[in-house]
Parts: structure tokens; C-alpha cells; sequence
């Protein structure tokens, strides 16, 4: 989708209306399909600023995921006409022999027929993408970011060490809370070491400050 494009959908937006596009080959399994745009933030952002509906769910998504949906769809084609049955003339001569009758269906037959012609089963309902929440400590920093099947909807974002113990204080899981208690533990000790170190230096800074004469 071009900046004129996109443009467009801001105009229409603004107007209070809520403008279709179609979803492109790069948006994955929604190819093709249609969705209602309700929201268009600012481009700087990030690239998904353009906010689409889909069905439920409101995710974000660039220009370049996303293309105008033609005008006109392909009209479906009218179904031919029927040829037209010409009546056979009736021809003089002996009388027609009477109509043979009509064959009955039994009863084992009549059960045959419905077994065959079950009803269909209704299809089933794709159901949304999972949502996954990851949180990395990497170095001593921590991150936590979102992904909606394959699409990334929350890119890793810094956490404090506080508000990663908060997290997973909420799981029913000892081993995990006590692994992520060591990695802040050991952060820790590796940071008082690091500021040992550097009031060692500032000590022997003010020592040498010290000993040179006033001018």
C-alpha cells in the first residue's frame, strides 16, 4: 500500500467511516481476506501503525501487509435457460396402454436412501492464534515481547529485575521463580562487585588529588 494510499485511509477515517483493505501474501494465513480499519497512528511510531479489524481481534499492521480491495468483484454468471420442451403431436391409432404403475419404496430401501443422504457436518471455526509471552534475561537485562502465532505484535521491550520476579511470583512454578532469583541474585553481586571497583579507583584519585600542591 503507497503513502497515498494510506492517506486515503486517513481522509475516509477522519470522515467517520471505517474503510476495508485486504490483507496481503506477507500477512501469513489472512492472505486475501478482508478487514475494517479503525485506527491509523502516527507512521514514526514504528512500521504497524495501521490498526486493522479482524474478525474480533484488532492487530497492528504496515502498509506494505496490507492492499486496497477492488471496486467491483466478478459478477457471478446467470445461469442458462432451460431448452424449451416442444409438445410431441398425438398421432391417430389404437388406444395407449394404461400407465405402468409406479414402483414402491420399501422400507428397507427408504432407510437405505436416508443413510446415504446424511446431513453435512457444520464446518469448523478456525480458531484465533495463541498469544505467546516471552521473557529474556540476557546479560543481566531482562525484555519481554508478544507474538500472536507468527506475527510479532509487541517487540522486546526492557523490564526491571523487580517487575520480572513480580511476573513470575504470579506462576505456579518454584523451579522457574527460583531460576529467575539466581540470575537477579547474581546480577546483583556482579554489580556491587563493579561499584567496589569503582570506589577502589575514585579512593586512589582522591589520594593522588590530594598529594599534588595548590597552585
Amino acid at each position: 500500500m503507497s503513502t497515498e494510499e494510506v492517506e486515503g485511509l486517513r481522509a475516509v477515517l477522519e470522515s467517520g467511516k471505517r474503510p476495508r483493505v485486504m490483507f496481503a501474501p506477507s500477512a501469513g494465513q489472512m492472505a486475501g481476506q478482508l478487514g475494517q480499519v479503525v485506527r491509523l497512528d502516527d507512521p514514526s511510531d514504528g512500521p504497524e501503525f495501521v490498526t486493522v479489524r479482524f474478525g474480533k481481534d484488532e492487530l497492528g499492521f504496515s502498509p506494505a501487509d496490507l492492499l486496497v480491495p477492488p471496486k467491483k468483484m466478478p459478477a457471478p454468471r446467470a445461469p442458462e435457460p432451460e431448452p424449451e420442451v416442444v409438445a410431441e403431436p398425438v398421432l391417430a391409432g389404437p388406444p395407449l396402454l394404461p400407465p405402468a404403475p409406479k414402483p414402491t419404496i420399501t422400507t428397507m430401501e427408504t432407510a437405505a436412501v436416508e443413510k446415504v443422504v446424511a446431513p453435512r457436518k457444520p464446518a469448523k471455526v478456525k480458531a484465533p492464534a495463541e498469544l505467546t509471552v516471552t521473557l529474556t534475561c540476557q546479560e543481566g537485562v531482562w525484555s519481554v515481547q508478544a507474538a500472536r502465532g507468527v506475527k510479532v505484535v509487541a517487540k522486546p521491550t526492557p523490564v526491571r529485575a523487580p517487575d520480572a520476579l513480580a511476573m513470575v511470583a504470579l506462576l505456579d512454578a518454584p523451579a522457574v521463580r527460583e531460576a529467575v532469583e539466581d540470575l537477579v541474585s547474581a546480577a546483583r553481586a556482579a554489580a556491587e562487585e563493579e561499584a567496589d571497583r569503582l570506589r577502589r579507583q575514585l579512593a586512589e584519585v582522591e589520594a593522588r588529588l590530594a598529594e599534588l600542591p595548590q597552585s
